[in-house]
């Protein structure tokens, strides 16, 4: 889950491998809560997406969230059609290493999960995170209303001036509406559980990300 700093742009569809039609397969429930990995879920629960660095250190931030249904490691924001991770290695695909977040908004708010976001990695490092580099590990938020596009946006306007406070870079983040997610595969799921002393490289800057 590491390279090397290189100049790193993502492609655009017409430079990107096709993909399948084959849906990803993966295990029926959640390795930690039990739950159910893929919809349907709960009507009262609503979806967040998320791509933070590795995705395997990713997901455990949020699956450890009192509130939280349950959590998916998945490829999301480029142009393959249900990509494999070696294909999302290469750059070609457009997609970025996200993290789909089922949570109840009763028990668990969105900008708690914002929150969660911008203070568990650097979002200021372009494509890349820590040593992870490539498009792949850049920093982004998918949303699924204009509720949650709203308080994301803002939420970044607050980080970058605490952040920009304290002598960093402007925040590379993007957020835009919520392409469609595909899964990773099924030994990429829940992999810090199964996997405890797997890689982890999510680094944050120490900063906290001020509510609204």
């Amino acid at each position: 889950m590491s390279g090397h700093s290189r100049k790193i742009s993502v492609l655009s569809a017409a430079q990107t491998p096709p993909g399948r039609a084959l849906v990803m397969p993966v295990a029926e429930r959640h390795y930690v809560n039990g739950h159910p990995l893929k919809p349907p879920f709960p009507a009262d629960m609503q979806a967040a997406v998320f791509g933070l660095g590795c995705f395997w250190g990713a997901e455990r931030k949020f699956w450890l969230l009192s509130g939280v249904y349950v959590t998916a490691a998945g490829y999301a924001g480029g142009y393959t059609t249900h990509p494999t991770y070696e294909e999302v290695c290469t750059g070609r695909t457009g997609h970025a290493e996200v993290v789909r977040v089922i949570f109840d908004p009763a028990v668990m708010s969105y900008g708690k999960l914002l929150q969660t976001f911008w203070e568990a990695h650097d979002p200021t490092q372009g494509m890349r995170q820590g040593n992870d580099v490539g498009a792949q590990y850049r920093s982004c938020i998918y949303t699924y209303a204009e509720t949650q596009q709203r308080a994301a946006e803002e939420s970044r306007q607050r980080y970058q001036q605490a952040l920009q406070a304290a002598g960093y870079p402007p925040v590379t983040t993007e957020i835009h509406p919520a392409p469609e997610f595909y899964y990773a595969e099924d030994y990429h799921q829940q992999y810090l559980a199964k996997n405890p002393d797997g890689y982890c490289g999510l680094g944050g800057t120490g900063m906290t990300c001020p509510s609204a």
